[in-house]
């Protein structure tokens, strides 16, 4: 198994690219499972389109159903901080990607992306580890 852990600065940024920087991880990697995981709390990742307003999309999807507010019991932090907590349950905190001859096997428009509505915490650790085959 290989195995690297990125460090990701997110600011503000709700979804992060992660797909360039997986790609270049398995390029000599052979056949096996791509696993990208998030070890905390309040991010997820996900595969969806990028660059075409889907993940705009997705950001105002997690607004309208995680809205950053008073009526989380989870209070620490900054306002509404306790939707970001809720988060990984409707984004995963990982996803696993068929990898073959060293290239990742996403659909034409799928993108590897982090999710993170935690403005509390700009820079996230994401694990990648790869299973050969």
């Amino acid at each position: 198994m290989l195995s690297t852990e990125l460090t990701v600065r997110t600011g503000s940024q709700v979804v992060t690219d992660l797909t360039d920087r997986a790609a270049r991880f398995c390029a000599d990697a052979g056949d096996g499972l791509l696993n990208v995981f998030v070890p905390h709390a309040t991010a997820g990742v996900a595969l969806i389109e990028t660059g075409a307003g889907s993940d705009d999309d997705l950001v105002a999807a997690l607004a309208a159903l995680l809205p950053a507010d008073d009526r989380w019991r989870h209070r620490h932090g900054s306002h509404g901080h306790g939707r970001d907590h809720v988060l990984p349950a409707f984004v995963a905190p990982s996803v696993t990607v068929p990898v073959l001859g060293g290239v990742m096997q996403l659909g034409v428009w799928q993108s590897v992306v982090l999710v993170d509505t935690n403005v509390d915490n700009p820079e996230r650790r994401v694990r990648l580890s790869l299973l050969a085959g």
